[in-house]
């Protein structure tokens, strides 16, 4: 059962990075309960969570207001994320138990069943658990509190690039190579595919915003 709170997040995120809120936008507690039908208790925890994310800030006297990531420092970002989630998946194929394999195995069938619903949203949720089992498989803590650390601020973005088209039967089947790899031991070959696989996500979601943009104007 999806939080009322997490629903307000995904529908606040998607309205931020599609452009319906600016940076620099406020986002007033009362103003978004009236809207959209609810108290101010799941939107003030919508808000904490996006503001975790890094999509809002909270600035004196004006309170949360809409963050601006320009499109470098969100490849930037997006490069480190793909170089500690090669190291990941390099010492998971190195360290990877049968249970931590296992694991692994039933993330990835659970992405399947999702890209066979095509549904986007559980998509998304299982893709996050296939990847934080392979950072557990590589039981490294320290790498893994900087992995998920840059994770969460890259969520909304992780979460956006998904709806590109065919952007899920592609994601998938990188799973696939990356969980082949590591199966078989092979460090070198998963660190490689999942250094592909996380590093195209920031230019995947840029080109999906540049055709959102051109649909809004063609629509205008």
């Amino acid at each position: 059962m999806v939080k009322r709170s997490d629903e307000l997040r995904d529908m606040l995120e998607e309205e931020i990075l599609t452009g319906q809120w600016r940076p620099g936008d406020r986002l007033e507690e009362v103003m978004l309960a009236e809207r959209y039908g609810v108290s101010r208790t799941p939107i003030r925890e919508a808000l904490l969570q996006l503001s975790a994310s890094g999509l809002i800030e909270n600035r004196p006297r004006r309170g949360a207001v809409v963050a601006e990531i320009g499109p470098r420092k969100l490849m930037e970002m997006f490069d480190v994320m793909a170089e500690l989630e090669a190291m990941c998946a390099r010492l998971a194929a190195r360290r990877v138990t049968d249970e931590s394999l296992r694991r692994i195995s039933e993330a990835h069938e659970a992405c399947g069943r999702a890209f066979n619903s095509a549904d986007t949203d559980a998509y998304y949720y299982e893709n996050e658990v296939f990847h934080a089992m392979i950072r557990q498989a590589g039981r490294n803590e320290f790498l893994i509190e900087q992995a998920e650390t840059l994770q969460k601020r890259l969520k909304p973005y992780r979460r956006m690039q998904l709806r590109a088209r065919d952007r899920i039967r592609a994601s998938y089947q990188e799973h696939e190579m990356i969980a082949a790899a590591i199966a078989r031991g092979d460090a070198v070959a998963a660190a490689e595919a999942m250094r592909g696989h996380v590093g195209g996500m920031g230019e995947r979601f840029n080109d999906l915003l540049a055709s959102l943009d051109a649909a809004a104007r063609n629509v205008s």
